[in-house]
């Protein structure tokens, strides 16, 4: 599992010309199957995004074709997490390949 922070940088006034290709990248990352979780980093500091993939190479392929990152609006940093205790909730994320 992969927590990915997508921080404004200082081109942070290009983010309105790339919100439509943005939202399609996460749209196509729920479809997918590869987002869990989408959200604000509040106050308008940039987002999160909970995902899945194989392996770090494929969670930086994958982020890296957000426009926002493309075009220098955010900067990624990509956290793996091996999540090990979940509320009965969120057990679906516990890999049990143990």
């Amino acid at each position: 599992m992969f927590i990915v922070l997508l921080k404004f940088s200082k081109n942070k006034e290009k983010a309105r010309a790339f919100m439509a290709e943005h939202k399609r990248w996460l749209q196509r990352g729920f479809e997918e199957g590869a987002f869990l979780l989408a959200g604000g980093i509040q106050p308008s500091a940039g987002g999160v995004v909970l995902a899945t993939a194989n392996d770090m190479d494929e969670m930086k392929s994958l982020v890296a074709q957000d426009p926002f990152v493309a075009e220098q609006v955010v900067s990624a940093e990509i956290i793996e997490v091996t999540p090990h205790q979940a509320e009965e909730r969120l057990a679906f994320l516990i890999n049990n390949k143990e």
